[in-house]
């Protein structure tokens, strides 16, 4: 049941963020559609980043501690940027259109909104 949470947190995070975000577009008309796209999409990111994170960190664990975690907004943004990639390569009508400003600040959003939402939903038993 919490990861159905956290999915519905990061859908709705992403919608957010197409609402706050010029560059993050929603490509469809339809309210189910739009849903259904949110939905895929937050899946998208939560795979991305659960199996590419942890390779960066570990790669790159030089750059992270040299720029005092800093470098964690722009892995982030490519993260985010490769999710909708993946989107576009999947024909899901969900689009981020450039790495500065909309990939970066997407991620932001969506990581912020996801945060605030997870303290609110209680999905321990």
């Amino acid at each position: 049941m919490g990861i159905l949470l956290r999915l519905a947190a990061s859908a709705v995070a992403l919608w957010v963020a197409t609402l706050l975000i010029s560059g993050i577009r929603l490509t469809t008309d339809s309210v189910l559609g739009q849903i259904g796209t949110l939905v895929a999409v937050a899946a998208i990111f939560g795979v991305v980043n659960a199996v590419l994170r942890p390779i960066i960190k570990t790669v790159g664990c030089a750059f992270y501690v040299f720029t005092l975690g800093l470098i964690a907004i722009i892995v982030n943004g490519a993260l985010f940027m490769l999710a909708g990639w993946i989107a576009g390569g999947l024909n899901l009508p969900f689009e981020v259109e450039n790495f500065w400003p909309s990939a970066i600040l997407g991620a932001l959003i969506v990581g912020l909104i996801s945060w605030v939402v997870n303290l609110v939903i209680n999905d321990r038993d």
